[in-house]
């Protein structure tokens, strides 16, 4: 566990969330995992990070939120990035959401609640650039 972990440590996650509580505690945890992550609450504020600084190694997303759903900013991010790996995190398992994923190249798919173990376990296989 201490290799994922250390995949963990030395990735820039941009982290998708419109949810106040989720995000404290995903921060939380992520921060005492001495994770490298910025949060933002909506695909609008998302996106504008990402042009902003453009050091992002992985995406991760929610798909339902406010100004700009989580699909959509994929779809703007993979305008500019193609490669950079992304993973969708929902509760939303309705087979047209996971079909519009797949089609913008989404590398994963988390359901809520959110599982530390599994996103660990997930970045542990992706390739990074």
């Amino acid at each position: 566990m201490q290799e994922k972990i250390a995949k963990l440590q030395s990735v820039k996650i941009l982290f998708v969330e419109d949810e106040t509580d989720l995000v404290t505690i995903i921060s939380d945890t992520l921060n005492k995992l001495k994770a490298n992550f910025e949060t933002a609450e909506n695909g609008q504020v998302a996106l504008e990070k990402f042009k902003e600084h453009n050091d992002f190694d992985l995406i991760v997303t929610d798909i339902n939120m406010p100004i700009m759903n989580g699909l959509e900013l994929i779809k703007n991010i993979r305008e500019f990035n193609k490669e950079i790996p992304v993973i969708i995190m929902s509760a939303h398992t309705e087979p047209e959401y996971i079909k519009s994923a797949e089609e913008l190249g989404v590398d994963n798919y988390l359901l809520k609640p959110f599982d530390f173990i599994k996103f660990i376990n997930i970045i542990s296989t992706l390739d990074f650039k």
